[in-house]
């Protein structure tokens, strides 16, 4: 009942109030180098108005060889922006997953120290690879997101932190770093062991924290360059260091605390009808031969992925309208190294090949269909998909 009551109090502010402003949509741009996500297009300041709204949403329908079909609204999720003066924004992302699940994606305040550089403090998204920073379904083809950025990045990866963010105009270089709390490793379980969040299937996203209460101990440090000095060109540098955070009564247990190391590279190219995309993360954990044995999880030492990606608009230039047809290779592993006793689990290692059509009807609305061949190194079969998608985003 509160969720009801939330949602359609928002609703009927944004109808009632004439000072808001929405969105631009012929802002969004499939150009990498001129590209921005939903919060940049908050912060840009070509609206005209001290209040924006906005928002972005997914509908879609996957159909498992075998199984019964799903038909999900995924996300939607209401973008609100708030300029206090010249220097000072507010910007927050309310999301609304599978209906009945409500979270805060994004809240964070943005200080322009200089035209090119802001001070930014709140929940923000971690600088890591493409989707995750990237992810309003216009702006990547598929219906479902890269299988590896749910699976290593993890997406939606946000936390609470503070930082810095800018560009060297002279460099084409922009630049982000911040400190944030880290994932959540263990915590005191009800019958007085330890309970472990990761684990080899999926590595570090169960773990993520996402503002709610979170318990921090040693701080992490996030910080990605991007460069765009050719034309067409967007590359990409990530990197992501520090240490989990562990519960009070735990945390000086052998093993509750795993270190981490990620390095992720991402890069996108168009070039007239032709547009591409890659990226490739690796990320190395210590400790946690002692973190399984603590909470008899089966976290790998090393997580890593990567996926290439080739899309055609099949509809001429002058056309408003695009039709890419597009193919996406992504393989990526849970279990890329272990310690210990750990033997790495094949099912872990995993390949999946995506092709089909993304039909942009409009900017900011798209529809999408796809065929996914899933596959592992195991024995044990995965189901290929059919997925069907609407997205919107204002």
């Amino acid at each position: 009942m509160i969720k009801k009551l939330l949602f359609t109090a928002i609703i009927l502010l944004l109808i009632a109030s004439p000072g808001f402003a929405q969105t631009k949509t012929d802002s969004i741009s499939l150009m990498p180098q001129t590209q921005l996500n939903a919060a940049q297009r908050l912060l840009s300041g070509n609206y005209g108005s001290a209040v924006t709204v906005g928002a972005y949403g997914e509908m879609l329908y996957n159909q498992p060889e075998g199984d019964n079909g799903e038909l999900d609204i995924q996300r939607l999720v209401l973008l609100l922006g708030y300029r206090f003066n010249e220097k000072t924004q507010f910007v927050t992302e309310l999301e609304f997953e599978h209906v009945n699940e409500v979270f805060v994606e994004q809240a964070f305040v943005n200080y322009a120290v200089g035209s090119n550089v802001s001070i930014r403090g709140g929940l923000m998204l971690v600088p890591m690879g493409i989707i995750n920073e990237f992810h309003e379904p216009t702006t990547f083809n598929g219906t479902e997101r890269p299988a590896m950025d749910n699976a290593i990045v993890p997406t939606t990866w946000r936390e609470l932190g503070i930082g810095v963010a800018g560009r060297m105009n002279d460099l084409s270089l922009g630049y982000q770093a911040y400190v944030f709390n880290g994932f959540k490793s263990t915590e005191a379980d009800s019958e007085g062991g330890v309970s472990g969040f990761l684990k080899g299937s999926n590595g570090l996203r169960s773990g993520r924290q996402k503002g709610i209460k979170s318990t921090v101990d040693s701080p992490t440090l996030s910080a990605k360059l991007d460069y765009y000095g050719i034309r067409g060109l967007r590359l990409g540098l990530s990197g992501y260091f520090g240490q989990t955070q562990a519960a009070d009564d735990v945390e000086e247990i052998e093993g509750a605390n795993i270190g981490i190391s990620m390095i992720g590279l991402d890069a996108r190219y168009a070039y007239k009808r032709f547009t591409a995309r890659g990226q490739f993360i690796h990320a190395s954990l210590s400790d946690t031969d002692a973190y399984n044995t603590l909470t008899g999880r089966d976290l790998g030492s090393a997580l890593q992925g990567f996926y290439v990606e080739g899309a055609f608009n099949l509809l001429p230039r002058d056309k408003k309208q695009k039709l890419f047809a597009f193919t996406r290779f992504e393989k990526f592993n849970t279990h890329a190294d272990t310690a210990g006793d750990l033997v790495a689990n094949d099912a872990y290692d995993r390949t999946d090949v995506t092709t089909g059509l993304t039909y942009h009807l409009a900017p900011g609305v798209v529809v999408k269909g796809d065929y996914q061949i899933r596959s592992n190194e195991s024995e044990v079969d995965t189901k290929n998909r059919l997925n069907f998608g609407i997205g919107v985003w204002f």
